[in-house]
């Protein structure tokens, strides 16, 4: 059982949260996810105590992080659903920043986005910057991670890439493919928010990986990889 300091985690049994707690634990600390499925099964098992997300409830998620030093924040929405937007994602975000505040928690490590910008057309990108600023302005000590397109076992969006590439004759690339990404491991994002973590200063750390690509340099290697035969055909990136 760990008995190093109390560290908070958003979505522990998620994708990028996953793997911070793995980083955590292996460290000695204890940990604590705050999530929106807390009947789902816990791969840490008497490791990591759960609590649910309690945005409706301030007082509630002050008490979930009593006694916590930092806290990771995951927490987002891939795509509005709902009554729930991005515009509420920050809102609820919001509630928690001011309720860790109040729990005294130390540091806020927040895994953003790269290109996040308030004049974005993205409403994505947008309100992603809009939570770093209301970060900045909490009164808590925080490090923004900003990763780009993050890779892993359970991603989503390379993972169904290289499923399309494998399993039909066509793949549609938006405009040229020219444009350059540089994926990052999701191991290495939790080293990085593990890292800053135990760091003092305000920081927004930019996450990235090693090696950059074109998109069309990207697919490429992705069909290579698993055995893709799709022919890329470009369209303009209205349609």
């Amino acid at each position: 059982m760990a008995t190093g300091e109390l560290n908070v985690v958003t979505g522990a049994f998620g994708y990028t949260g996953k793997y911070i707690t793995k980083r955590l634990l292996a460290a000695g600390m204890r940990v604590r996810t705050l999530t929106g499925h807390p009947d789902r099964p816990n791969p840490f098992g008497d490791q990591v105590s759960v609590d649910a997300f309690a945005f409706e409830n301030p007082a509630e998620l002050t008490r979930s992080m009593e006694g916590a030093a930092t806290l990771y924040n995951t927490y987002w929405i891939r795509f509005p659903y709902g009554d729930m937007t991005y515009e509420k994602a920050v809102e609820n975000s919001q509630v928690l920043l001011k309720a860790a505040g109040e729990a005294g928690v130390r540091r806020v490590v927040h895994i953003s986005i790269a290109n996040a910008a308030e004049d974005s057309p993205f409403p994505y990108y947008r309100d992603k910057k809009i939570l770093e600023k209301a970060i900045a302005a909490s009164g808590l000590s925080y490090a923004i991670i900003r990763p780009t397109v993050i890779f892993g076992f359970e991603d989503i969006l390379i993972n169904n890439i290289a499923w399309l590439i494998r399993k039909f004759p066509l793949f549609g690339v938006p405009g040229s493919g020219e444009y350059r990404v540089q994926p990052v491991y999701v191991g290495d994002v939790a080293e990085i928010a593990v890292d800053a973590g135990r760091q003092d200063g305000n920081l927004i750390i930019n996450g990235a990986g090693p090696e950059t690509f074109t998109f069309n340099e990207l697919l490429r290697l992705i069909a290579a990889k698993v055995g893709g035969s799709a022919k890329l055909i470009h369209l303009r990136p209205k349609l």
